[in-house]
Formats: C-alpha cells, sequence, structure tokens
C-alpha cells in the first residue's frame, strides 16, 4: 500500500482503469458479470492490489476514446500504447507487452517488403487513431493512409476497395490472411507497438508507483504468466526496457 499514491486516485480507494476494448489480443473475453478478461485488465487488478485499491473497469470500443477520457477524469490509470501523440496528454508509466506491427497485402501484388508500401499511389487501410495509425501517420512519406473504425472496419476497407495494403498487428492480420485467399503478410514491421499504462499528468505518486510495478511484473515473469493464461503466447511478447 502506498498512501501518497493512493492520494492520487479521484475516488477514495478506488482505481478506475481504462480498457481498450478494440485490442482483442489483450481483452479476451468477458465474465459472467460482463467485465473485460484478458492480459490488459488482469494487469489492471494486480496493479490496483498492489495498490491497495479496489480495481473498477471504464471499457471504450477504441484506443482514440480512452486517450481522449483522460481530459474528462474518467479513469486513473488508462492501459493503452504509448505514443508520442497520447504522451502529450498522457503520462506513459512503460510498458508491458509489445506487438509487431506490420502489413497483409493482396494476392499479386507488387509490394514485396516493408519498403515497398511507402510509395505513391498506395492506399493503406488502418484503424482510426490506433498506436501504428498514428506512427504512420509521422513517418510514411508517399503512400495514403485510409481509415475506417476499428480492425473489422479497416479490414472490410481493404476488402472492399481493394486497396493496396492493410496495416495492423501482425497477429491479427495473420487471421485476416486466413479469411482471404492469397493475401499475404509481410516479413517484418515498420514499429513495435507498445502496450503500456499511462497516468494522468500530475499524478506523480501514482505514476511512480506503476512504474515499478510494471518493472516487476515483467521481470517476476508475471507478465510472461497472464500471456499463458489467456492464450496469447506467441502473440503478445513481454516488453523489453525502454
Amino acid at each position: 500500500m502506498d498512501q501518497e499514491a493512493l492520494s492520487n486516485l479521484s475516488r477514495p480507494n478506488v482505481l478506475r482503469v481504462g480498457i481498450n476494448l478494440g485490442n482483442i489480443l489483450l481483452v479476451t473475453g468477458k465474465s459472467a458479470a460482463g467485465a473485460p478478461e484478458g492480459v490488459a485488465p488482469d494487469m489492471a487488478a494486480a496493479l490496483a492490489e498492489r495498490l491497495g485499491a479496489s480495481v473498477e473497469y471504464v471499457t471504450y470500443p477504441s484506443p482514440g476514446e480512452v486517450a481522449d477520457a483522460v481530459a474528462h477524469d474518467e479513469w486513473d490509470v488508462g492501459l493503452i500504447a504509448e505514443e508520442p501523440k497520447r504522451a502529450e496528454s498522457i503520462s506513459f508509466c512503460g510498458a508491458y507487452v509489445e506487438i509487431e506491427a506490420t502489413y497483409l497485402v493482396p494476392e499479386h501484388s507488387p509490394l514485396k517488403s516493408i519498403e515497398d508500401v511507402d510509395r505513391a499511389g498506395v492506399r493503406i487501410a488502418v484503424s482510426d487513431r490506433s498506436a501504428y495509425d498514428l506512427y504512420l501517420s509521422r513517418t510514411l512519406e508517399h503512400a495514403e493512409l485510409c481509415r475506417a473504425q476499428g480492425l473489422v472496419g479497416a479490414y472490410e476497407l481493404f476488402v472492399n476497395e481493394r486497396l493496396d495494403a492493410l496495416a495492423g498487428l501482425r497477429p491479427a492480420l495473420k487471421g485476416n490472411a486466413e479469411a482471404l485467399a492469397g493475401s499475404r503478410v509481410m516479413d517484418g514491421g515498420y514499429t513495435s507497438v507498445r502496450q503500456a499504462i499511462g497516468t494522468k499528468p500530475g499524478n506523480t505518486a501514482l505514476k511512480t508507483f506503476a512504474e515499478a510495478f510494471i518493472v516487476e511484473a515483467r521481470e517476476s515473469g508475471l507478465v510472461r504468466q497472464l500471456i499463458e493464461k489467456h492464450g496469447v503466447v506467441g502473440k503478445l511478447q513481454v516488453a523489453t526496457a525502454a
């Protein structure tokens, strides 16, 4: 129990946790009572237990909405990918898992490598305001990003509009490839999405506490155990230290 960190909570002894339901690798189901289940909710529950508080999940359909909610004091910690644009309003405490981001291309695509994709005239479907959307928005120089709501929306846009590539996380794209004959997930990746815990700016005691918790969770094997528990071995990797 850390009294100084507890004093940063908006409600006494209740850790309100912003959870992105759109990442099916981190939230893999829900309980009979409707609470989210998966690596991310379990990490939040472990943090709350270590803090000496109860956990309350505040759920959102997309990571962008989790990020927006910090301005309205809807959560004490949010579990989304750390990213420079988000860091303008969220104090990130460190990553616990990471996932490689790459592209899916259709059958007979002339695009052979990651570098080939950033060309004039290439159109890429992407989930709006995902971490990899924000990354590609900063780094692409020639290709065009075509945004849709969520993973399903991006896949449907890719197929229906016959776009040149679909940006996403490798494990999800592998599932898409199985449903789309002849399509191919590219080797390599353009970034590694690091799923993290963030706090409201100014909550320095809670941030310090969460930082120490994340380091311990990685080093003690807790993160690895949660990956195994929720059946996402080979899809999520324990994050390396920044």
